[in-house]
Parts: C-alpha cells; structure tokens; sequence
C-alpha cells in the first residue's frame, strides 16, 4: 500500500501543467476526464480482482495489477513522443494506471481476513497510515523533481525525457519493480475467524480433507450499501479537493505552472503528515467511542472544512487578460473591462500569464479564496477525510462477516473510484462555468445529505458476529 500510494500521488501535482506541456489543446474540461480515467480503470478492475483473490492465490492479482501500472507509467513518460492527439495517450496511460489498482480491493480483503474484531479498526489504520505516508513521500519527491525544470534532460538512445513531469512517473515504475519482488519473498496466506482462531485459508481451492466450518448467516445488506455510499460521499469530496488544489490555487494567487507544483506538492505531503498523526487517535478513539461515531464526527468535519472555503469579502483575484479575445467576458461592460485592466496589468510577454483566466467570467464577481481560509480547509478535511476513510472500510469489513471479501471489497472500491470519476468532472464542469462558491456548496449539500443517511441507519451498522449474537458489543 505504501510503494502503491508513493506511485500514484507522485505523478497527481503535475499532470495538469503536464498535459498543458505536451498537448496545448487540451483543456480543464479535458483535465476532468484525464483524472477520471485512472478511476474508471480501478473501478473495472477492482470486483474482477476482488473475485480472483476469492478462487486463487491473493498474489496472482495483485503481482499482475503491479505489471498493469509499470507498463502505464512507462507509457505516461513517453506521452510527448507522438506528433498529435498527445492528450489521449495520456488518458489511456491514466486509465491504465487506474486498472492496475484494483489490488487494493485485494489488500483490504486480506487484512479483513487475517485480523480478528478487534485487531480489524488498528489493522485498517495501521494500513492507512502506510498508505497517507506514500501519499506524503510522493508530494515530496515530486517537490525535489520540480527543481529539475521543465526542459531536464533527454536520453537520445531511447528518446526518454528525464524532466520535472516524468521523473516521477520512473520511479513509481521502479517502486513496482520493488513491491514485486516483495511480494513474492515476503507475503504469506493467513486467515482467522472474528475471534481470532486461524482456520483454513477458503479463498482457493486447497487439497485437504479438513472441513471448513464458516459462521452461517445473512449479511444486512442494508448496511452494506449505506457504507458504500457513504464511502462514495467521502472520497467524491476529498476528489474535488484533490483535483481543484492545482487549478484553485494557479487562480486565487496567480501562482505559475511551477510555483503550483511546488507549492501544492508541499501542502499535499503536510496533509498527509496531518493524516497519520489523525489515523493514530482513531486507533486510540475508536476503542472508546467506536466506528461510528467516528465516521459520523469525520463527516461533520468535513462539512466544516468545506463551508470554511466559501469565498466571502471583497478582495477579488488578479485576472489573467493574455489570452483575451472580444467576446470571452459575458454579461460585461466595456467600462467593467478598463478598470479590471488598469487594476491588473499585463506580464511580460515572455513570461507565463498568470491569474485567474478572463474567459472564467467568474473571476470577475467572485471574491478570492484567502490563503489562510484555504490552509485551514486543507487541515479540517484532512481530519474529516481521514477519520471516514478508515472507518468506513473497518465497518465494512465488520458487516460482511468472516466469509472472503474480495468481491464486497471491489464492490467498495468500485465506489470509491466512481467518486474519483465524478469528482474531477464535477468540479471541472461546476468550478470552471460558475466559480468556487457554487461548487463548494453543492459539496456542503451532499455531506449533508450523507450526514443525515448515517444518523438514519445508525444503529443497523454493527459487526456481523455481533448482530447474530456470537459475539458481544
């Protein structure tokens, strides 16, 4: 999960400058669907992998997702090479690297297995926390890869560019490498009941002549789909925030495609500092509070940090006017248009425009975003994001029972990866016609919504073993 998370949130801070690079046609609209192809891969692919781990050794698929993403980041590096439609290599390189994971399904299924209700939450966390650490290692190595420049270096013989944008990408090919080969060293099959006794692995067919005893019972499925929309909720609005940080920040404080890299990069790996730190007092808290409350709390957090981040007050961002053409700014006066002007000069023709882009007309009415509204949203939906993440996936795997997981494990990651695939079209449609503040609106009004499903369904969300009586709450 570490090598994985390393691998995938390396490359995230510089694929919109990237694809600006490589293919100038390609636009915020165009952004969305890049971003979103990595969660319509790992949607596919999680319930295919999912129903492999239940028949057969867990490390088939997830050796074979692992080959999936090395090859899409090969590809990703070698996106430029092409004389047109560059943008859609890279599409098809993303949604690649969105198939290849899928294991996670497989991973989550496997901890679900080998721990038993007690261990499950501190297991979940612990992984989670493996999993927030790579994501705060990738922001830093692209941080360091930025320094390397747009141009880098090129290695003729293989007409391979070493450069700000696919350095990355090689190293998350050579971390994937690595994770193989410890796959096949380290990881072992290992199962136990909810109470923690070890038993006979049943997620492949095994020649013995023990037989199996499984707990019988129906699972709530009520419970099930109520956690798989409300993990949905989670990582839709965490995909909003993810995918905006690039684009919100190049707008509000005309930060420059490298200065947002950057920039960005830093406050990413804070955040996912900020992220262990929280996955350890859930460890701490869930064992006096529970699961639910926790996942409750996280979602009110959230909430909190979107409606922080509502633009408010009368300071307005600078406007990027370079690539202004008659008719770009609806609904505006020519005497509207002077005076943004003689408040905005113009760059040097020989550097990047930068500003919030004129033809958003948006830009013109909407107040900026400060930077401290900004930074305190990014600390309270890390918290609120972080508590639901874990303890949504620990519930889960708690309502599902002791049976193998691998399918109901896809099926959760499934969803969550259709937030992925929502989310940066969402906000790519919503921010980019009518501003930050109806989108980050409509974010409060879904996590409201997921707020009050929760509260209504409460008390049917409890472990499988508990809900059948074996075991006590």
């Amino acid at each position: 999960m570490f090598l994985s998370s390393v691998g995938f949130s390396i490359v995230i801070m510089c694929i919109w400058p990237y694809l600006q690079k490589v293919d100038p046609t390609a636009d915020a609209y165009f952004l969305g669907w890049v971003i979103a192809s990595f969660s319509v891969g790992q949607m596919v692919a999680s319930p295919i992998f999912g129903l492999w781990s239940n028949h057969r050794p867990r490390k088939e698929p997830v050796i074979v997702s692992i080959v999936i993403s090395v090859v899409a980041n090969c590809l990703y590096a070698y996106v430029h090479i092409p004389a047109s439609h560059n943008k859609y290599y890279m599409l098809i390189a993303r949604g690649l690297a969105g198939f290849g994971a899928g294991n996670i399904a497989v991973v989550r299924s496997y901890i679900a297995g080998a721990t038993s209700l007690q261990e499950r939450t501190s297991s979940m966390a612990n992984t989670s926390a493996c999993q927030a650490l790579g994501f705060i290692l990738g922001p830093v190595f692209q941080t360091c890869f930025a320094l390397i420049g747009e141009k880098g270096v090129t290695w003729e013989t293989i007409k391979l560019q070493i450069n700000m944008y696919t350095a990355p990408v090689l190293l998350g090919a050579f971390l994937g490498v690595l994770n193989i080969l410890l796959i096949l060293t380290i990881l072992r099959e290992h199962r136990v009941d909810d109470s923690g006794r070890q038993y006979k692995n049943i997620n492949f067919e095994e020649a013995s002549t023990e037989e199996v005893q499984v707990p019988q019972g129906n699972v709530d499925h009520l419970g099930v789909v109520t956690i798989n929309v409300l993990f949905f909720t989670a990582m839709f609005v965490f995909a909003v925030f993810e995918t905006n940080v690039t684009q919100l920040t190049m707008d509000m404080y005309a930060w420059t495609r490298e200065q947002a890299v950057l920039y960005g990069g830093i406050m990413l790996a804070a955040f996912g500092v900020q992220a262990i730190i929280a996955f350890l007092g859930i460890k701490l808290l869930s064992e006096k509070i529970g699961e639910r409350a926790l996942l409750l709390g996280g979602l009110v957090v959230v909430w909190v940090g979107f409606f922080i981040l509502l633009p408010w007050g009368n300071q307005f961002p600078k406007i990027q006017w370079e690539d202004l053409h008659n008719n770009s700014i609806p609904n505006t006066t020519f005497g509207e248009i002077i005076i943004t002007l003689w408040r905005s000069p113009r760059e040097d023709h020989g550097e990047e425009p930068t500003g919030c882009p004129a033809e958003q007309a948006w830009c013109l009415y909407t107040p900026m975003i400060h930077l401290a509204q900004f930074l305190t949203s990014v600390v309270l939906i890390g918290i609120g994001y972080a508590s639901c993440h874990v303890t949504s996936y620990s519930l889960y795997s708690k309502i599902l029972g002791p049976k193998p997981q691998g399918v109901y494990m896809g099926w959760l990651t499934a969803s969550g990866s259709a937030a992925r695939i929502l989310g940066p079209v969402f906000i790519s449609q919503v921010y980019t016609s009518w501003g930050p503040r109806w989108a980050f609106s409509l974010i409060c009004g879904i996590v409201a919504l997921a707020i009050i499903l929760l509260g209504v369904v409460y008390k049917r969300l409890i472990a499988f073993s508990v809900r059948h009586g074996r075991i006590q709450e």
